[in-house]
């Protein structure tokens, strides 16, 4: 409160507080929640094309195992910096770079495997 009585504005608060570590730990986070509903989305509806396989379960664990080591890997790399990098601003391209690419791997995933997987098995059948 004595900050904003005294004219500092909220932003510059947060941006210079801002802690890269923390910051990718709930990308992290999020984007699992979302890449596992749309696993489970996309699933669901490979299911209900009629195609009541094998195939749409190996997707699943194709997705599970292929998306835990790499949110790993990016959320690694943020973990390890000490107190002084973990606030400083210089790093904020990489870390957006970083955060782009999670979210296209937690979105692109489900989508681009089911979509695969759908291929296989046309082209099979």
């Amino acid at each position: 409160m004595n900050k904003a009585l005294n004219g500092e504005s909220h932003e510059s608060q947060t941006a210079s507080t801002r802690d890269w570590r923390k910051s990718m730990s709930d990308n992290v986070a999020y984007a699992l929640l979302v890449y596992t509903g749309l696993t489970i989305f996309v699933t669901i509806q490979a299911m209900k094309g009629g195609e009541m396989t094998i195939l749409p379960y190996l997707a699943l664990v194709v997705l599970v195992a292929g998306i835990i080591p790499a949110c790993r890997a990016f959320e690694r790399r943020w973990r390890d910096l000490g107190d002084e990098e973990a606030h400083d601003m210089a790093l904020a391209s990489q870390f957006r770079r970083d955060q782009i690419g999670l979210w296209l791997l937690a979105i692109g995933l489900p989508i681009g495997l089911t979509f695969f997987f759908k291929l296989i098995f046309a082209t099979i059948a």
